[in-house]
């Protein structure tokens, strides 16, 4: 009883969490396995931020019973994010469960992997699930174990904060990940020197607000705030080559973190800038504390700071109480800002959220006109941004085969997906490639050989 197999459903902080489980697991003795029909732990790691995303979770487990009836040693497990908000309510859906651990005991899943097999191997009866879904102080600082691959990681992500203490109305964030907690600087440090030393080239720092880091912890110094200091700390260590981040909120945009973008070279210009909505009146329902009117000017200051600046962001249609002319608002704002790429959700009902009950639901059919119009204006606006670089060159940092296994994908400084002929040699080092042609979201491209000559697109070019 020692295959595990970890599903992870929703966010890049999911599989963050899902990664650390497993190489703490391996540290264990366990296998990690890359396929469910291979394992005799199955792992969900869950997601809550939608309705549907919990039911997906719920089905694939439902379906997974079958194969606890056929071998009762079989172990399934449900961590995250939909454990900590159903709790023990999960067993009235799925009484066969084994495991239940919420978002702040994931580095206590090997203890009760441990627990389960020992009952198992002394023949004691199955008996009830191990639920663990309570706060502990200090859990942000555990999620830092990262697996050990054969071949070269170029990216990895480095998990900073964890919790919100926002209170968006729509949002089951703060309930499933708790209150905002920060890691000690030097830990973060230390371990992206760790993972530099090992050949990742490219940091991905991760937070639910990740702009908020440290803001408690540590001072402002000469007006630079606690994450612009994070930020400089792991430019300076030796093999990064670049740096991103996610998740941030535009309140977390001050002028120092502009500025970074200027003058900090491996920070990639790029920037996942939620909005939510492009009309003040919904924005003060869903309790977002900026006005449309400030988020446009937080564009235009990274845009001074960094003209090759690229964007993407997260909007909710169909909010309640939204009106033609709210939606309306979003989509010219949309248009104003001109992103590269966003995430448009359908606004789903979280039951605890203020919004849960508010007045004036959208109708289904409403919302989804919504989401095909407004998805029509992004797919428009992101070929068009891949399309204008075409003829340019553009550096990207190889991260290995492509999806066919014929050619060689990387990323831009702006973070665009480019496919290109290349060689096992590049991977995890910068290259030029001159773009040929561009989809809506992946530009394609051919190798400049090293000395040709040619010089990267300009700043105004780059994505």
């Amino acid at each position: 009883m020692n295959r595990v197999h970890i599903k992870t459903y929703g966010c890049q902080m999911n599989e963050r969490d899902s990664e650390a489980v497993a190489a703490m697991l391996r540290a264990r003795g366990y296998r990690i396995v890359e396929s469910e029909e291979d394992c005799d732990v199955l792992l969900l790691n869950t997601c809550s931020v939608r309705d549907a995303a919990e039911q997906k979770a719920i089905g694939k487990a439902t379906n997974m019973l079958a194969q606890k009836r056929r071998n009762p040693d079989f172990v399934l497990g449900i961590l995250g994010c939909m454990a900590q908000n159903r709790g023990a309510s999960l067993l009235d859906r799925l009484p066969d469960v084994d495991l239940i651990v919420g978002t702040q005991k994931f580095h206590r899943v090997p203890e009760y992997l441990d627990n389960l097999r020992a009952a198992r191997e002394a023949g004691a009866p199955i008996g009830q699930a191990i639920i663990d879904t309570a706060e502990e102080a200090g859990s942000q600082n555990t999620i830092r174990d990262h697996l050990e691959v054969p071949d070269r990681r170029v990216s990895a992500f480095v998990s900073i904060q964890q919790g919100c203490n926002m209170d968006c109305a729509f949002c089951i964030v703060p309930t499933t990940r708790g209150d905002e907690r920060s890691r000690p600087m030097d830990d973060i440090v230390a371990e992206c020197e760790q993972l530099a030393a090992r050949g990742t080239r490219e940091i991905t720092l991760l937070g639910q607000i990740v702009t908020s880091y440290g803001r408690r912890d540590y001072p402002h110094t000469g007006g630079v705030c606690p994450f612009v200091q994070l930020l400089e700390r792991v430019h300076a260590v030796p093999g990064v080559e670049r740096i991103r981040f996610t998740s941030p909120h535009p309140r977390g945009f001050r002028q120092d973190l502009a500025d970074a973008f200027a003058r900090l070279p491996k920070l990639g210009e790029y920037v996942h800038l939620p909005v939510q909505s492009g009309s003040n009146r919904i924005l003060r329902a869903m309790r977002r504390p900026y006005t449309r009117e400030r988020y446009l000017e937080i564009v235009a200051c990274l845009r001074a700071a960094q003209p090759a600046m690229a964007f993407s962001t997260d909007v909710i249609v169909g909010f309640p109480g939204e009106t033609d002319a709210d939606f309306e608002d979003t989509c010219e704002l949309c248009r104003s800002v001109d992103y590269d790429m966003a995430y448009i959700f359908k606004y789903s009902v979280r039951t605890g959220t203020p919004a849960a009950t508010m007045p004036d639901p959208v109708p289904e059919e409403v919302r989804e006109e919504r989401n095909r119009i407004l998805l029509e204006i992004m797919q428009a606006g992101s070929l068009r941004r891949s399309q204008s670089l075409v003829g340019t060159v553009q550096e990207v940092l190889v991260e290995g085969p492509d999806k066919t296994g014929e050619r060689y994908s990387g990323r831009t400084r702006g973070n665009r997906v480019t496919v290109f002929e290349g060689a096992p040699r590049l991977v995890g080092s910068l290259v030029q490639v001159e773009i040929t042609r561009a989809s809506v979201s992946t530009l394609y491209g051919t190798l400049v050989p090293a000395g040709a000559g040619l010089q990267s697109a300009g700043a105004g070019a780059s994505l």
